[in-house]
C-alpha cells in the first residue's frame, strides 16, 4: 500500500495492512510506535479479537522535555490492565548521540543510520527502531517476523514486516516486507 502523503490520516489503513497480513500469516507479533497513546489505543481497539501479541513502544520520558512522559497516563493505565506491554526507553539513534552532536559538532554513526532510514520515510526509521527497541527488551524474540508500525509526526503511515534483531545486532536486522508507506519522504 503507497499513500499519497503521510501523516496520522493513514492509521485506519495501516490497522487494516496489519490486520489482514496477520490473518494471512502465522506472523504472532505486532510492535507499534505511539508517542502520545492515542494510536496505541486504536490498535488496541481493533485487535481486541485478533491472536496477536501487541507491544506498544513510546518515547522515552524526557524526550520532548525534561521528566515529560508524553503518553497519556490514562491510555498507559487502561493498556496495562490489558495485558498489553509498553516500552518506555530510549530511541536507538537519538539520545547519547544527539548530546555529543550537540556538544562536539560531529557527525554519528546512529544518526547517520537515522538519516539513511529517512530516506525511506520518518515512518520507516520508527518501525526499524521500535523493532530493535522491543528485541532489545525481551518482548519479541530474536529472529522472529514482526509487524512494525510507525509514522511520521503522529499517527501510523508505515507498516514493514521485519526479521527481529537486538540493536546490538542492527545489521543483521532484515526488513523483509514494505506492507505500507508514504509516497516520498
Amino acid at each position: 500500500m503507497l499513500f499519497d502523503k503521510s501523516g496520522q490520516q493513514n492509521t485506519i489503513d495501516c490497522i487494516d495492512m496489519v490486520i489482514r497480513h496477520i490473518e494471512q500469516s502465522n506472523c504472532r507479533y505486532v510492535v507499534v510506535a505511539s508517542t502520545t497513546g492515542k494510536t496505541a489505543i486504536k490498535f488496541f481497539e481493533a485487535f481486541r479479537k485478533i491472536k496477536v501479541k501487541l507491544i506498544i513502544v513510546t518515547h522515552s520520558v524526557g524526550f520532548k522535555a525534561p521528566g515529560k512522559d508524553e503518553f497519556d497516563p490514562e491510555v498507559r493505565k487502561e493498556l496495562i490492565d490489558a495485558r498489553i506491554p509498553i516500552h518506555t526507553g530510549t530511541i536507538l539513534t537519538h539520545s547519547l548521540e544527539k548530546s555529543l552532536m550537540e556538544d562536539f559538532k560531529g557527525a554519528y554513526p546512529g544518526y547517520i543510520i537515522a538519516s539513511t532510514l529517512r530516506r525511506f520515510g520518518e515512518g520507516t526509521k520508527v518501525a526499524v527502531e521500535v523493532a530493535m527497541e522491543a528485541c532489545d527488551a525481551g518482548l519479541v524474540p530474536e529472529d522472529e517476523e514482526v509487524v512494525c508500525v510507525g509514522g511520521t509526526g503522529s499517527g501510523s503511515d508505515t507498516v514493514l514486516l521485519v526479521k527481529a534483531k537486538p540493536s546490538k545486532r542492527f545489521l543483521n536486522l532484515e526488513v523483509l516486507e514494505i506492507l505500507a508507506r508514504p509516497r516520498g519522504i
